[in-house]
């Protein structure tokens, strides 16, 4: 049986995008963490802002998606309210929010 680890969650939630924004939660910066226990994922993750509107969907999206990885049965997602700012964006996703206009 395949257990997963940190590199492949971390892979798969690369392809979770912000529903705002078309880059990944791991590169507008909101992953804070990721651990694997077992076949159980646990992600922290934090928000642009705390009325983010789109915070259930981003929390299902990322759920899923991991749900889909080979070895992973659970996932625990952990809210952590992180100051975040644009500096948290890796510069890829400011790559490709140059490539949109948005930076």
């Amino acid at each position: 049986m395949k257990m997963a680890g940190v590199e492949e969650v971390r892979g798969a939630l690369e392809e979770v995008l912000d529903p705002e924004y078309p880059i990944s939660v791991v590169d507008l910066g909101l992953i804070r963490g990721i651990e694997v226990e077992g076949r159980v994922a646990k992600v922290k993750l934090t928000y642009t802002c705390m009325g983010c509107p789109a915070m259930d969907m981003i929390q299902d999206d990322v759920r899923e998606r991991l749900l889909e990885v080979e070895g992973i049965d659970g996932v625990e997602i952990e809210v952590v309210w992180d100051l975040w700012s644009r500096r948290d964006i890796t510069e890829k996703g400011r790559r490709k929010l140059r490539e949109v206009g948005v930076v």
